[in-house]
């Protein structure tokens, strides 16, 4: 197993001399990110970051001792984690100037969730800006054309029932602009300073009201749905104007085209994610004249809609699943919209890549921007008219999100987190390097983390892998081997990018912090190494992906890191079903945690709300026939007879994605079978536990289970 490091004196020793001259210096992470800087700084972009041998030594042993001893060290408390305040929805002017973002807390303690809507010059200068008080829940930021004036949603009329607002950059005043009965769940600023498109369900009728008074509100699938509708708001007049142009098909998001104002209109043809997701279609409006245009369907799962110009005109573009797959890697499609006739083909821009695309962003004079996950990092691509092909402009180390740009795309923002650092606005040129804007969890800077090292590795059969590893904190190489924790991501179309690994869920810190290694393996199916990579799971889940990661644990079991007799496991959603699934097929575990995670891929094919994309992962439904189905041999629930592991097993009672009957399915199994386990629900919670004492107690409940056992 290596690092994918640079070895030598004439590298490592530079950058190390440089280091130590800085004597202001306070804690490891500030070393590591002043090493960062300084590598950035002096050396080429592309070439390896040099983390191991004499550096990574020095680094882990002789720097941290030396600086840090005798600093006053923070404890990591489950507070600390849940209590902090986390970047999102991020919104550069026009022109390049501003970022307005949203600060939400990580964990919710009332009824309603709550945030605030902020502003920070785009070059540094000055102090960021709140722009309201943080008591409703204020999202979407989106700026007019003027970089003046700023619309967002909040609920501050209502809880719960968001309506459109706006504030003006220089007098603060915020003033609500729609008062939509049922509330609004979308908008867009159109180029016609007067002209909003809103995106809102009909307003309630009468008989509506009297069959929600009386209680005759018996809901039949297919009767009574109420679509989200475009709409064009007058914010002079306030007058709204509904074109009857997509029946009752379910507006999704809207996207202008910057020289004539037409709107691209991306709808459902139901609200429900199943099937609304798999059979989207696109459209035109002229918002002047309300004349629409039927484009066809979009490949499933759309989103990201930009325009941008061609030779041959206009061009449509999209993020959607590689067609024709449901499961397996994004692409970034793109279709020639001509001025009559038919549309052109949808092409695949991104086939064959390493890289995933996560969001487009449009340039109004030129071609568009991707945010791309690309192996433990995120780079920054731009559309090349002339391939048609995504052409890398600038990277950033660790994972970027809600990326932004200016008008003419010649300037970016993004939310960025790297292996010591939260996550926090950024901002700069396109080509890079993006600066910092904010300092949101500055009552982190004094904990002790463990060291995180990159990893790549192959597989059994040769594929090339990566993940990290995480040392306990305050210890190296030479201390192991450690109680070692396995921690697989979610989706299984996500990943571990080399980022802050602390969060509300089973995190790679939060245990690092507690005397456990942590091993974090991007197996197959995952995020960053393209679509052929990410479809190699799609019908064969907890196959090869599960081998993937076993690779990953015997090498460090090899390298002296991981003490093969307290070995554990656990995840959430998709790795809530890896760890169900490792119990099953071996005794290696002393501990798993099963975080909202699936038992039975039929079941949940059935009752999820994505059951398309269910059964493409796990290779049936269960009504083809009597069976054995295919994902009988994929499900966790098949093999329960064999686990001895002890499992927690934690869920939401009101998850939607992965329904609670998966864990009451596997909680029956084990009990009938005699297992140690402990079966946790978290009422009113969602696939994502969200209210603040329950994130508390998933922290602590996790840790004390692989403190019980494992220690």
């Amino acid at each position: 197993m290596t690092a994918g490091c640079v070895h030598g004196d004439s590298v490592t020793q530079p950058w190390v001399a440089r280091i130590a001259a800085d004597v202001r210096i306070r804690s490891s992470s500030e070393i590591v990110s002043s090493w960062r800087c300084w590598s950035r700084l002096g050396r080429p972009a592309r070439t390896p970051q040099p983390c191991c041998g004499a550096l990574r030594q020095w680094l882990a042993v002789v720097v941290v001792d030396r600086y840090c001893a005798s600093v006053a060290r923070a404890q990591l408390t489950a507070q600390l984690v849940v209590d902090g305040r986390v970047p999102q929805a991020l919104a550069l002017s026009p022109d390049g100037k501003w970022v307005a973002y949203v600060v939400a807390p990580v964990g919710r303690a009332g009824d309603h969730p709550v945030s605030e809507l902020w502003v920070a010059a785009a070059d540094g200068t000055g102090s960021p800006r709140r722009l309201t008080s943080g008591e409703a829940y204020d999202s979407a930021p989106r700026w007019a054309g003027d970089s003046l004036l700023l619309y967002f949603l909040s609920d501050r009329a209502e809880r719960g029932t968001a309506q459109l607002h706006r504030v003006g950059l220089v007098d603060g005043v915020v003033q609500a602009v729609t008062r939509w009965a049922g509330g609004v769940s979308g908008h867009l600023p159109l180029a016609d300073p007067d002209l909003v498109v809103v995106i809102a369900a009909d307003e309630p009728s009468a008989e509506d009201e009297r069959r929600v008074r009386e209680r005759d509100d018996a809901r039949v699938w297919g009767e009574r749905v109420r679509p989200d509708r475009l709409r064009l708001l007058d914010v002079r007049s306030r007058e709204v104007r509904t074109p009857d142009a997509f029946g009752d098909r379910h507006v999704v998001e809207v996207a202008q085209r910057p020289d004539d104002g037409i709107l691209a209109v991306l709808t459902w043809s139901t609200p429900d994610l199943d099937p609304g997701f798999v059979e989207p279609g696109l459209h035109l409006l002229d918002p002047d004249s309300g004349v629409t245009r039927d484009l066809g369907p979009a490949a499933a799962g759309a989103s990201s809609l930009v325009w941008w110009p061609a030779v041959d005109g206009w061009h449509l573009a999209y993020i959607a699943k590689t067609p024709p797959a449901l499961a397996g890697g994004h692409a970034v499609l793109d279709v020639a919209v001509p001025v009559s006739g038919p549309v052109g083909e949808h092409r695949n821009l991104t086939a064959g890549t390493t890289v995933c695309p996560s969001n487009l962003v449009q340039a109004d004079t030129g071609p568009p921007l991707a945010l791309v996950a690309d192996g433990l990092d995120t780079a920054i691509h731009r559309l090349d008219p002339a391939g048609p092909n995504l052409v890398e402009v600038s990277r950033v180390d660790g994972l970027a999100t809600s990326l932004t740009t200016s008008r003419h795309g010649d300037a970016v923002a993004a939310v960025v987190s790297t292996s010591y650092e939260p996550g926090n606005v950024h901002a700069g040129p396109t080509s890079g390097p993006l600066r910092s804007l904010t300092d949101l969890r500055p009552e982190l800077r004094d904990i002790r983390w463990g060291v995180q090292e990159r990893l790549s590795y192959e597989a059994s059969d040769g594929l090339t892998l990566d993940g990290l590893l995480i040392l306990p904190a305050g210890r190296s190489h030479k201390d192991g081997p450690f109680p070692l924790v396995t921690l697989v991501h979610g989706g299984p179309y996500e990943r571990h990018a080399d980022r802050l690994m602390l969060g509300w869920h089973p995190s790679g810190q939060w245990l690092a912090t507690a005397g456990y290694a942590v091993f974090l393996p991007n197996p197959r199916g995952g995020q960053g190494h393209g679509h052929d990579f990410a479809v190699r799971v799609a019908g064969a889940v907890g196959l090869d992906e599960w081998t993937d990661i076993c690779a990953g644990i015997d090498l460090l079991i090899a390298d002296g890191v991981a003490d093969p007799d307290r070995l554990g496991i656990g995840g959430w959603s998709h790795g809530g079903f890896m760890a169900a699934w490792a119990v099953g097929q071996t005794d290696r575990f002393k501990a798993a945690v099963m975080g909202a995670g699936i038992s039975d891929w039929g079941m949940l094919a059935a009752t999820g709300e994505q059951g398309p994309f269910e059964s493409a992962l796990g290779g049936s439904s269960g009504w083809e026939g009597p069976g054995p189905h295919r994902h009988d041999r994929l499900s966790p629930i098949s093999y329960a007879s064999k686990v001895r592991t002890p499992v927690l097993i934690l869920h939401g009672e009101n998850d939607t994605n992965v329904p609670v009957s998966q864990a009451e399915f596997f909680h029956r199994a084990l009990r009938r079978f005699g297992v140690e386990h402990k079966y946790v629900v978290y009422p009113r919670e969602n696939h994502s536990i969200r209210e603040r004492n329950h994130q508390l107690d998933v922290l602590r409940r996790t840790r004390a289970w692989f403190d019980r056992w494992l220690g």
